[in-house]
C-alpha cells in the first residue's frame, strides 16, 4: 500500500507542469490526498472495517469535494487533476496510469447490487465534466472528450466526444487536446442552416440544383466525418 501511495505523489511530477515545490503537494492537490486516504479507506473495507472506512472517504470529501466509494478499485499512479466535483462509485475500476480531471463522474444507472459502475483501462484519460455511466468498459489509451455522456463501450485507443459520446477517429499515440476535438453538434447545425439556405435560394431562382451543390455537399460530408465510428 505505501508503495503505491508513494506512486501517487511521484505521478504529480510527471502530470503537472505547474508544481514546482513539494509544498504545494499539501495544499493544491486535494486529487492526491483523496487517493491518499481512498488507499486506506480500501484496505480497512477489505477488511470488513466498512463503517470506519466509509468515514474516513466521508470526511475526505469534506476536505477535497472529491467523493470516492472505498469499495472502487483504483489502480496505480491515477491523477486526478484539479479533483473538484470527481465521483467514483463502489463498484468502478480504475486502471493504472489514468488521468482524470475535474467534475468527472463514474457513476452507475442502476439500484441492483451488481457491478454497476464503469470500468476504465489503463492510459485512459478522461476530460473535465464528463460523465461515464453504467457498467460499461472504456478501452485502453482511450480519450474522453470534456462534458461528454458515455453509456457504451469504448473500444481501446478511441476519443469520444458529445452527449450522448460518440467515437471518431485519431492518432493513438497523440495526447487529448480539449481545444482541437470537434463539435459534433456544431457541424449539424451548420449543415442545416446551409441546406435551408439553399432551399430558399432554390424557390427563389429555380436553378439551384440541390443534389450537385458542392458547398452543401462538403458540409453534410464534414458533419458525416465529424460523427463517423
Amino acid at each position: 500500500m505505501f508503495d503505491l501511495i508513494k506512486e501517487d505523489f511521484l505521478v504529480v511530477y510527471q502530470k503537472d507542469p505547474a508544481i514546482k515545490s513539494k509544498i504545494e503537494l499539501f495544499f493544491n492537490y486535494p486529487g492526491v490526498w483523496a487517493i491518499f486516504w481512498y488507499r486506506i479507506a480500501n484496505k480497512l473495507y477489505k477488511n470488513n472495517f466498512k463503517i470506519l472506512a466509509r468515514s474516513i472517504m466521508g470526511i475526505t470529501q469534506i476536505f477535497t469535494n472529491i467523493d470516492i466509494h472505498p469499495a472502487a478499485t483504483i489502480g496505480r499512479r491515477v491523477f486526478i487533476d484539479h479533483g473538484v466535483g470527481v465521483v467514483i462509485g463502489q463498484t468502478a475500476i480504475v486502471g493504472d496510469d489514468v488521468t482524470i480531471y475535474q467534475g468527472v463522474t463514474l457513476g452507475g444507472v442502476s439500484l441492483h447490487a451488481t457491478k454497476r459502475h464503469p470500468t476504465i483501462e489503463n492510459n485512459v484519460t478522461i476530460g473535465a465534466g464528463a460523465k461515464i455511466l453504467g457498467n460499461i468498459t472504456i478501452g485502453a489509451k482511450s480519450k474522453i472528450g470534456a462534458n461528454s455522456v458515455v453509456v457504451k463501450d469504448v473500444p481501446p485507443h478511441s476519443t469520444v466526444v458529445g452527449i450522448p459520446g460518440k467515437i471518431i477517429h485519431r492518432k493513438d499515440n497523440e495526447p487529448l487536446s480539449h481545444n482541437k476535438l470537434p463539435d459534433i453538434d456544431k457541424e449539424l447545425f451548420v449543415y442545416l442552416f446551409e441546406r435551408i439556405k439553399t432551399l430558399e435560394d432554390a424557390l427563389k431562382q429555380h436553378d439551384i440544383d440541390i443534389q450537385t451543390n458542392q458547398e452543401l455537399r462538403q458540409k453534410y460530408a464534414e458533419y458525416i466525418n465529424s460523427i463517423k465510428k
